[in-house]
């Protein structure tokens, strides 16, 4: 990289920390292209050399988000070994959890409200923002590979009406999942997210143990599609 382009690098990467800052005191919706120039030191028209407008500003942010979420996902699920599948569930629950504390502006950022005014390009989001769920449907494959199928339960039948057209999608690509296999992850992915969103925003009142719950909701989710047997903890 020439002298040239670290320079730029060196200049983005300001603009995403200066831009983090403003949306830990403002939210998304309060981002300004304007204020981030002023608090780098530099000219409101500036900015436009390194970002098109407000809205790339917030891709950027919400791709680098996914990212990082993913990043921590998937280090934590490779520490564990192939074959304990309840481990791999716990491992990823728990990173989630963990970055989210961490970020907790990031978070609210891609699991919060919808930002006004502003839609997502999907060809440059959609990637990062299904990361994880990418690491728990390979999961779900060996889950399915292993017999470690729970027992049908009644709303199984529903399954294929739940799931749509979802399995054509190519995460599924060559994986052994069906329309059973999927309703049950995303029944686990939801519980797993509305654990973790429901600690960070508070939505639960005082809880004297946040991490006891959250447990429970972990072991509880990791149920619905995991038959027990395995060792993690």
């Amino acid at each position: 990289m020439g002298v040239r382009q670290e320079r730029r690098a060196a200049i983005e990467a300001d603009i995403i920390r200066v831009a983090r800052e403003q949306l830990a005191k403002y939210g998304a919706p309060g981002l300004s292209l304007r204020s981030v120039a002023k608090e780098l030191g530099m000219v409101s028209s500036g900015i436009y050399r390194y970002v098109e407008s407000r809205d790339d500003l917030l891709t950027r942010l919400i791709v680098r988000a996914y990212t990082s979420l993913a990043a921590a996902a998937a280090a934590a699920h490779s520490a564990v070994p192939a074959d304990d599948l309840d481990g791999r569930w716990n491992a990823v629950g728990r990173a989630m959890r963990e970055w989210a504390l961490a970020n907790p502006h990031d978070f609210a950022l891609i699991y919060g409200s919808p930002v006004p005014d502003y839609a997502a390009p999907g060809e440059l989001t959609i990637g990062p923002g299904t990361a994880v769920q990418a690491i728990l449907i390979h999961l779900l494959d060996d889950v399915r590979r292993a017999g470690r199928m729970p027992d049908p339960l009644p709303g199984d039948c529903l399954a294929g009406r739940a799931v749509g057209d979802l399995l054509a999608d190519d995460l599924f690509a060559g994986l052994d999942v069906d329309a059973q296999v999927l309703a049950r992850g995303l029944s686990a992915w939801t519980l797993l997210l509305g654990a973790v969103t429901s600690e960070l925003f508070h939505q639960l009142g005082p809880v004297e143990d946040p991490e006891a719950l959250f447990e429970w909701h972990l072991a509880r989710a990791r149920d619905i599609f995991l038959a027990s047997g395995g060792r993690g903890t």
